[in-house]
């Protein structure tokens, strides 16, 4: 049996394959579905020359516990993008459904895909109200991005398909036109496990990347965007400009939290995306969102009626919250790299080629830093 931690499902090497070294204990697979019920589905579009692009399906508490709210924060580092629902989340620090990544003019085909299947599988959860949670990169260099390929059906697909386990990363779901730093870019996750008292809680992050120039490049804290800075046909484009496309990241943990906890939470993806290297351009919306799985049954969904009941909700002392940040850096940086290095070479709309990151450069490199230090 392969080991997850170095390969996907379908064999391609992880970042950690590279000798790539990273800080902190991964989870059981390494993704965000060593989170307890979280699953994840996706639906891949590769079709003739102009067609690359496709739709991320995430289930905070599984498929069947979608009518059990939890709470989660949002965070914009720049707000060049789109990410629905947020307004709710801003608001009670909930949210209560599937999450949905696809491309940038297919979002509110993602938000209406959401309230079909809500309606079909959560119908009373349906029938009071829903504010879905459909965010979005540009994979317009790659694919047709006006196309409209990816329709309800499809969104539907990937969101029957989720599961648990080990997930497939790179040229797939969402991410399948997506590139990043010059080089293939798109899905990809990680995990990480925290003690706490005499237990533990795991951490777990998924990121759509589709962001950074070339030059901005940085793996395991080398500046490697200089050395790998042949093969960048990118930069002769006008458009995109270097750095823009946006990245989603969604980071979801066991540890009861608070709303604003969350949304703290969700803040740590800035730096776990800045130690890649981006400083975050203008043109790239980078959107983040926190979840807590904890509490179950504890938020009554839609209650109107006072009926004496009280909602209670346990959570992490905030001054114990130090270690989850830190596996949230941990995670997204990881997961930004398994996008990276689990990626192959895509041809797409007018012939344009993105190449793959360079794996046995990178892994040269960090071994020569490596005998250094």
């Amino acid at each position: 049996m392969t080991d997850p931690h170095l390969c996907t499902p379908s064999g391609a090497p992880r970042a950690r394959a590279l000798g790539i070294p990273f800080d902190g204990s991964p989870g059981r697979w390494n993704a965000i579905t060593d989170v307890p019920g979280v699953e994840v589905g996706y639906e891949t579009l590769v079709m003739g020359n102009d067609v690359r692009t496709g739709v991320t399906a995430i289930h905070p508490r599984g498929a069947g516990g979608a009518g059990d709210p939890v709470t989660a924060g949002f965070h914009s580092q720049n707000g060049n993008g789109e990410m629905t629902g947020v307004s709710w989340i801003e608001e009670t620090g909930t949210f209560s459904g599937p999450v949905a990544i696809t491309n940038t003019h297919a979002v509110g085909v993602a938000h209406a895909a959401i309230i079909s299947w809500t309606v079909r599988h959560h119908p009373r959860l349906a029938d009071m109200w829903l504010l879905p949670v459909a965010a979005e990169t540009w994979d317009g260099y790659l694919s047709d991005v006006n196309g409209h390929h990816v329709t309800e059906d499809t969104v539907l697909r990937a969101l029957e398909s989720a599961a648990s386990g080990p997930i497939e990363e790179g040229s797939v779901g969402g991410g399948t036109g997506m590139t990043c730093y010059g080089f293939k870019g798109g899905s990809g996750t990680a995990s990480r496990v925290v003690p706490y008292g005499a237990g533990q809680f795991t951490v777990g992050a998924f990121v759509q990347a589709n962001f950074g120039a070339r030059h901005e490049l940085r793996i395991a804290g080398v500046p490697l965007g200089a050395e790998l800075r042949a093969d960048d046909p990118m930069s002769a484009e006008p458009i995109p400009p270097p750095g823009a496309g946006s990245v989603i990241a969604v980071v979801a943990t066991d540890a009861p939290l608070l709303g604003q906890q969350c949304k703290a939470l969700a803040r740590r993806a800035t730096l776990g995306i800045a130690r890649t290297g981006t400083s975050g351009s203008h043109f790239s919306g980078d959107l983040f969102l926190a979840f807590s799985t904890g509490n179950p049954g504890a938020i009554t969904p839609g209650a109107c009626a006072d009926d004496g009941r009280l909602d209670v909700l346990r959570f992490v002392r905030f001054g114990l919250l130090d270690p989850l940040f830190e596996a949230a850096v941990q995670s997204v940086e990881e997961a930004v790299l398994n996008a990276l290095v689990a990626n192959r070479e895509m041809v797409g709309r007018q012939g344009r080629r993105v190449p793959a990151l360079p794996r046995e450069q990178v892994a040269q490199f960090i071994a020569q830093r490596i005998r250094r230090s």
